[in-house]
């Protein structure tokens, strides 16, 4: 059984209504219990059948849909953390992308893409590189032997109502409050 994790402590946020936050929070619920009911549901039906298939299927959804959440809450925080430019985390940056500039700008870019679904620093885990990709969907995009390191969502429940169609303003408010501490203990593997 899975339980939902309290997000609450970002509500007054920068850039973020709480409004939107508090949509957004009953949006990731709703994965969570769907996972709950799927988990439950797989457990009695017939193995095989349509109706087996279809939630073995609909599982990496809401899987995904609950995780990249969490991922996503928990790499933001009130004010935004400061990033320890001297870090290992920002030398491996440097070291693959040329500045931690024109990395910033690839992470930015990519979120300014058409269509919708997640922004993600994941990192190679067989050679240690760090790359920037569009997560389309919660259950497509994946890339296997990848560890995510920061997460933004670009599907429109995330900034529409503050921000209409103007999402490069939602990429600027979310960069301002990333928490670059949860970040570097990511890349870390803590």
């Amino acid at each position: 059984m899975y339980e939902a994790k309290n997000f609450e402590r970002l509500l007054g946020t920068e850039g973020f209504s709480d409004v939107i936050l508090r949509n957004h929070f009953t949006l990731y619920e709703g994965y969570v219990s769907n996972i709950n009911k799927i988990s439950d549901l797989l457990k009695s039906i017939e193995l095989g059948t349509p109706a087996y298939n279809e939630l073995k299927r609909r599982f990496g959804w809401e899987w995904s849909g609950m995780r990249l959440h969490e991922l996503y809450f928990g790499n933001m925080v009130i004010g935004g953390g400061t990033i320890d430019n001297k870090s290992q985390f920002v030398k491996r940056i440097v070291e693959d992308f040329g500045s931690f500039e024109k990395w910033e700008k690839d992470f930015k870019a990519t979120g300014a893409m058409r269509g919708i679904g997640w922004v993600v620093l994941a990192q190679d885990l067989e050679n240690g590189q760090l790359f920037n990709t569009w997560v389309n969907e919660h259950d497509g995009g994946h890339l296997a032997g990848a560890k995510i390191i920061l997460v933004m969502d670009v599907f429109e429940h995330a900034f529409v109502l503050d921000y209409g169609i103007k999402r490069a303003d939602y990429i600027s408010s979310f960069w301002n409050i990333i928490d670059w501490n949860v970040v570097e203990d990511r890349f870390a593997g803590n």
